[in-house]
């Protein structure tokens, strides 16, 4: 009886749903690599954000008007500002890097954060946070090693999108007391379609239906990523759930290797070694009271 309670206690099924939402997470990844050989970025960040509005059309007339009830529009319209500039940055990394690579710098947002709020909720960073982030950072300039005299421009535009999606995740903590995790994800589809729509005119071109099939199969893998992931959040702390984000790195590392026969550098492990042990350390350190207090 008490390892049945252990497997349905909310630490072990948020884990769970955050495995669940990284693999989600990858394998939309996986689509944005295949179809930006042909498509450009800007069609594919509007066509997830519309097809995912689409997808959600079910829920809305389940429910009803009264299921988007807000009185947080600004930061639902800020956070889908935000997030829409992330995920242009992020899908670029998906296409123009190696798989793994680009998971990871994904993960690099938990050493943003504290700053964020910091500047914003007024939240103190404590030593062991700071120490976290050093050692992130060190991770990522082994990932940034010039290679052949020349920065690799694509890890610095996954790097953007990494600090503009920890800006989008604490202004999810601005909502959470009273948004639901699918509302959250409705009005992120909604005001990002119409903020992608204009950058996505500029360059359209048009489709194949393969090519619309894959986009469609992107929308889904990326809404249900979003959805595990908010559900996952609002069981336990993101102290405790945090790391389990990095098994992403894994899968993604190994889908890479099989798919597109990616091998890593040394200085990219040892990246991936630096950046996973100081996002751990951010995000358990997190939770403890002596390191980060309000002022």
């Amino acid at each position: 009886m008490t390892l049945f309670e252990n497997w349905r206690s909310p630490i072990v099924v948020g884990a769970g749903l955050i495995l669940i939402s990284e693999v989600f997470l990858v394998l939309s990844g996986m689509v944005i690599k295949h179809v930006s050989v042909d498509l450009p970025t800007q069609m594919i960040v509007f066509l997830r954000n519309f097809l995912g509005l689409l997808l959600l059309l079910p829920w809305l007339m389940r429910n009803g008007l009264v299921a988007i009830k807000t009185e947080k529009l600004r930061f639902h319209f800020m956070r889908a500002g935000v997030g829409v500039t992330a995920m242009t940055c992020l899908f670029y990394s998906w296409g123009h890097l190696p798989l793994a690579q680009a998971a990871l710098i994904k993960q690099t947002a938990p050493f943003f954060i504290p700053m964020i709020a910091l500047f914003w909720l007024g939240e103190r960073i404590g030593f062991i946070v700071k120490v976290a982030i050093l050692i992130g950072f060190t991770g990522t300039a082994f990932i940034l090693n010039p290679q052949e005299g020349a920065l690799n421009i694509g890890v610095l535009i996954a790097l953007v999108g990494a600090m503009l999606g920890a800006l989008a995740k604490v202004t999810i903590r601005r909502m959470r007391d009273t948004e639901p995790a699918q509302r959250i994800v409705f009005y992120f589809a909604f005001f990002s379609a119409l903020l992608s729509a204009i950058p996505a005119l500029m360059v359209w071109q048009p489709m194949t239906l393969i090519q619309l099939f894959w986009l469609l199969i992107l929308a889904a893998t990326s809404t249900l990523a979003q959805l595990f992931l908010s559900k996952a959040y609002g069981l336990a702390p993101a102290g405790q759930l945090g790391p389990f984000t990095y098994g992403s790195v894994a899968f993604a590392a190994l889908m890479g290797w099989w798919l597109w026969g990616e091998v890593l550098e040394l200085n990219t492990w040892l990246g991936i070694a630096l950046i996973t042990s100081g996002g751990i350390l951010a995000m358990t350190g997190k939770s403890l009271p002596s390191t980060v207090v309000a002022k």
